[in-house]
């Protein structure tokens, strides 16, 4: 055997001890994500006006049902969804299986804060306060999420109370109209979504891209709809996740996968561009209450979004920023709409 080939085989040796370590790590890694959306980023102050979000994203398990490691309340409630449970498929490479806990808050609004009475021709007034419940089932290239959010639209929302806050806190003046908010509402959404990465590899060195594309539908009294998207990124030591989404439900996807850099001790930065588009069938938010009389407006029923943004990861962090742009959603809206995205993720 030529010397070269016994430094390759030697080297190989050395550090196939490090890479299942880092394997288990991944494994054995609680991922906690934070997300800040809010149009003030693009010096606006209207319709989707501001969303905040935390998820716990679990180690790898062996079963959302019967595996120990996950708290018997939440098993209980595993136990109910089982027909919803996404069991793992038959992938080459093996799946992994997580669990998701979510909490977030999310506030919409019309164009005129000064204006006391109803506008019939923009949209109403709301917020929609909930928690959700996801599950994961993960390979290197395919990622599967259920994810079950149960929350309130209208007043106990506390989106008031919230906008008032930061409003107070940063000296702009106060919205006017909040009484003619959507009325309270218990609320349900069952998501599915599927990812998969279509094109990776690497380009030159560590410079890499791929094509993350999605398919999901959402269930509810909340939001009824099917999207389709896709991600494209491109940079330095990409991360083994799903990419940068937004706040939107089912977009939980920065959790490291096997080979993530991150894991290594290796830093990287990266672009990324993506869309998403859905046919709408019910949105709360436009439509309004689903059993009372309130504000609503003709709503459309096609809608995208296209960002573009960078991320960049170091030591188990990861820390996102990006620009999106939301066509129109009702009829007598102005214009299309943008807001700003901050989101940082952090694996422990």
């Amino acid at each position: 055997m030529k010397t070269r080939q016994l430094h390759y085989l030697f080297a190989g040796l050395a550090l196939a001890p490090l890479t299942t370590q880092a394997a288990t790590e991944v494994d054995k890694a609680w991922t906690l994500n934070l997300y800040f959306e809010n149009d003030l980023f693009t010096d606006s102050d209207q319709q989707y006006t501001n969303g905040v979000r935390a998820s716990w994203v679990s180690p790898a398990i062996d079963s959302f049902i019967d595996d120990p490691a996950v708290p018997r309340w939440i098993r209980s409630i595993n136990k109910r969804l089982t027909v919803l449970d996404p069991q793992p498929e038959p992938f080459e490479d093996g799946p992994t299986q997580r669990l998701v806990v979510t909490v977030g808050q999310q506030m919409f609004t019309p164009e005129d804060h000064t204006r006391t009475t109803l506008d019939p021709n923009d949209r109403p007034y709301a917020g929609w306060l909930f928690m959700g419940f996801g599950y994961h089932t993960q390979t290197r290239h395919k990622l599967k999420s259920f994810e079950v959010n149960l929350g309130v639209v209208g007043p106990w929302s506390l989106a008031e109370e919230s906008q008032n806050f930061i409003h107070d806190l940063r000296g702009f003046d106060r919205f006017q109209g909040w009484d003619n908010q959507l009325k309270n509402e218990p609320g349900i959404q069952l998501l599915y979504e599927r990812k998969q990465r279509l094109v990776y590899g690497a380009l030159i060195d560590n410079v890499q891209h791929d094509l993350i594309g999605h398919l999901g539908a959402s269930l509810g009294n909340v939001g009824t709809w099917v999207n389709g998207g896709m991600e494209y990124r491109i940079g330095y030591q990409l991360p083994q996740d799903f990419g940068t989404s937004a706040l939107r439900p089912g977009g939980d996807n920065s959790t490291p996968g096997h080979g993530d850099p991150r894991f290594y001790d290796q830093w990287g930065v990266h672009a990324f561009v993506s869309l998403d588009g859905r046919w709408v069938m019910h949105d709360i938010f436009l439509d309004g209450n689903s059993f009372r009389d309130s504000h609503s407006v003709d709503s459309r029923p096609w809608v995208a979004d296209a960002a573009w943004g960078v991320a960049a990861t170091w030591d188990r962090w990861k820390l996102s920023l990006a620009r999106y742009y939301r066509t129109r959603q009702f009829e007598k809206q102005d214009s299309a709409h943008k807001f700003g995205s901050v989101a940082l993720s952090y694996s422990f």
